[in-house]
């Protein structure tokens, strides 16, 4: 029987984050080891769920041996990492022979000792496992992906929509691609083009010309047979390393020289288009206004803290828009979240019902999107933060913000969470007894994944910019490791420069 090594580890470094990414983040949400992952994941449409599906349809004896996706954070330990690496390569020595190799990573991974972490791994492992094993790998659209990647996995297959709708689907072609592999009708090779840019392609907005153009073409190129895999990735641009930035990987069978001339052309596209931007950050005194705005019986007005992203590496308790929102007198507002695990500890030992002072976020750093806000108001709802969310990111996978509750102060009603996450489910709402719909306004903490379950609700959707740890600035002061000339940094950069 066929043995193939699936495992997941994908964590996006925020590096400008003062939260650090130890074992113990790593193990607070989304973690899973050995037998406890087919039952986590086994039936779900997530990665992971194709994984299983694709072993019972080919025969495969799958090697599962970790599963750790922590939330957005900042530089991972080295201590996690190695604990994480030598899960997954003890495994190949516990678990041989194996056959081949299906891995979902992230891309963007920066840990104290290693800027490429996912390369490091990828290195390591290809060691192991020797030059004949097929390695496939999917990726987050916001890796940012290095020679080192490509060199030593098969196949790099990026996720091709954002909001990440269709990670169960990619990981479906990375199977695919494995088994073929495996089976020696193909022989997967992966080349690498990118441009000296730290941001670009609308920061991976499929619906954008940028990427929408990009992706149509890989989708021709892939139908006609002219490559294995086309991957389009954004990159991550809070990053302060030395490979930030988008790129194109196209994965061939065997060394095609056309292959590298597709990434290339893709890249020059990505290059000329680098500019491009969608959206649009406002004020919080005018968002405030248009909260003000609305009528009972209207549709919501979603409006997302983009720079206090927790997807995005944010602290998730920045406090700017709901002391506006505070001050504005605005009503009828659900606001999800303020993560901050001490008061919710204070919330509960108030007890539901209990009328109380409490003093909400702007704790890990209050210089990034708000202070601390104290605010009298009633403890209304108390849970252990799981449930199955079922929304288009959810894929009937169970979350876990930890205890969890929901505060009213006046006529908003503000759910304060102990795991930080964004907003990216109803099921972050309802699970805490709150229906969006009900509410005039609803505010969340995400750059774009939101939209995928909150826009068919939204009257109109906003962004509000608090000034949080993921704000749009890019500096020679901020950016001290990255490769020079890079474009914005040097508006002259050379773009066949690498």
């Amino acid at each position: 029987m066929t043995r193939v090594l699936t495992a997941r580890f994908m964590h996006e470094t925020n590096t400008f984050s003062r939260v650090k990414t130890d074992m113990a983040l790593m193990r607070r949400r989304d973690f899973h080891l050995e037998n406890e992952i087919p039952q986590g994941f086994r039936g779900t449409r997530s990665a992971l769920g194709a994984s299983f599906e694709a072993a019972d349809k080919y025969g495969w004896s799958l090697v599962h041996p970790v599963s750790a996706n922590p939330n957005p954070s900042g530089i991972v330990t080295d201590d996690a990492f190695e604990t994480i690496v030598g899960m997954i390569v003890a495994a190949v020595d516990a678990k041989g022979p194996i056959d081949g190799a299906l891995l979902h990573l992230h891309g963007a991974m920066v840990t104290d000792s290693h800027e490429d972490a996912e390369g490091e791994l990828l290195l390591r492992l290809r060691r192991r496992l020797g030059p004949q094993a097929p390695i496939v790998v999917t990726l987050d659209l916001h890796a940012n992906v290095t020679p080192k990647m490509a060199e030593n996995a098969n196949a790099l297959i990026a996720f091709r929509t954002y909001p990440h709708t269709d990670m169960y689907e990619r990981a479906w072609q990375g199977a695919q691609l494995l088994e073929r592999a495996m089976r020696g009708e193909i022989r997967p090779v992966t080349v690498i083009a990118r441009r000296p840019m730290i941001y670009g392609l609308d920061r991976g907005r499929h619906q954008s010309p940028p990427m929408a153009e990009l992706l149509g073409r890989a989708d021709a190129i892939e139908g006609r047979g002219e490559a294995l895999a086309v991957s389009i990735c954004a990159g991550f641009s809070r990053s302060n390393i030395r490979d930030v930035g988008p790129s194109v990987t196209v994965t061939t069978d065997g060394r095609e020289p056309h292959g590298r001339a597709l990434a290339e052309s893709f890249m020059d596209y990505a290059w000329e288009t680098r500019g491009f931007s969608s959206f649009k950050l406002l004020p919080v005194p005018e968002v405030v206004a248009l909260a003000r705005d609305g009528k009972p019986g209207d549709k919501p007005l979603v409006v997302a803290d983009y720079t206090d992203n927790p997807g995005g590496g944010g602290y998730g308790d920045a406090t700017a828009f709901l002391r506006g929102l505070v001050e504005g007198r605005v009503d009828n507002v659900a606001f999800h979240a303020i993560c901050d695990p001490e008061t919710v500890q204070e919330g509960m030992r108030a007890g539901i019902g209990a009328k109380t002072q409490l003093t909400l976020g702007g704790k890990t750093d209050p210089t990034m999107g708000g202070g601390p806000l104290t605010l009298d108001g009633e403890v209304v709802c108390l849970t252990n933060g799981k449930f199955i969310a079922y929304g288009p990111m959810g894929g009937g996978v169970e979350r876990n913000y930890g205890p969890s509750m929901v505060f009213r102060a006046g006529g908003i009603d503000i759910i304060v969470i102990t795991n930080n996450g964004q907003a990216t489910d109803l099921g972050q709402f309802t699970s805490l007894g709150i229906e969006p719909t009900r509410y005039t306004t609803v505010a969340v903490k995400s750059m774009q994944h939101f939209r995928a379950a909150f826009a068919p609700i939204a009257r109109e959707i906003v962004l509000v910019d608090t000034g949080a740890l993921c704000s749009e600035i890019y500096t020679p002061e901020l950016f001290t490791k990255v490769r020079r000339p890079v474009w914005p940094l040097d508006p002259s950069a050379d773009p066949q420069a690498r």
